[in-house]
């Protein structure tokens, strides 16, 4: 027996995550690239705490929409107040908004099966307020110190079950 479904597309979700203060500004697209990653940026940058900010720092992936020295110098000609910040290739759990997009996942997309597009995307933006309402700031610190230890802990548990060599 065989399984078909009809596909209707697909959608873009940008999404900035403000760390300090836990809060979501999402924008859904029918497509990625530089154009939809800037009306996010115009979106945030033009919205109170960011426009009256002295510094707003974008921490990115290496993703298309936003790489390379280019996407830095378009981004300070646009918003001389934004810094992109990119992060190293494969680095992208250090990029808070990768947790709040593992959220959407399993939260939004993941649980349901939508009719259409316009539906899906109604879903993404009905779930920002509500993330907003009842998050609070991730609690994640990893200092210097942390990865020191945990580099001797690795090493020493290594050299630990490495057997003697034989004589």
């Amino acid at each position: 027996m065989e399984f078909e479904y009809d596909r209707h597309g697909t959608l873009a979700y940008f999404g900035a995550y403000d760390v300090h203060r836990a809060a979501l500004i999402g924008r859904v697209a029918p497509t990625t690239g530089i154009a939809p990653f800037g009306d996010l940026v115009a979106h945030v940058m033009t919205t109170e705490p960011y426009a009256s900010a002295r510094r707003v720092f974008w921490v990115v992936d290496n993703g298309s929409s936003h790489a390379g020295k280019t996407s830095i110098a378009r981004m300070r000609a646009a918003w001389p107040t934004a810094t992109l910040v990119h992060l190293p290739v494969h680095a992208s759990w250090l990029n808070q908004i990768e947790i709040v997009f593992s959220v959407i996942q399993r939260k939004v997309i993941k649980p349901a099966d939508f009719a259409d597009l316009d539906a899906l995307a109604q879903r993404l933006i009905d779930f920002e307020p509500r993330y907003n309402a009842a998050a609070t700031p991730f609690d994640w610190r990893f200092t210097r110190t942390d990865l020191d230890d945990l580099i001797r802990r690795i090493d020493t548990h290594r050299t630990e079950q490495i057997p003697a060599a034989a004589t």
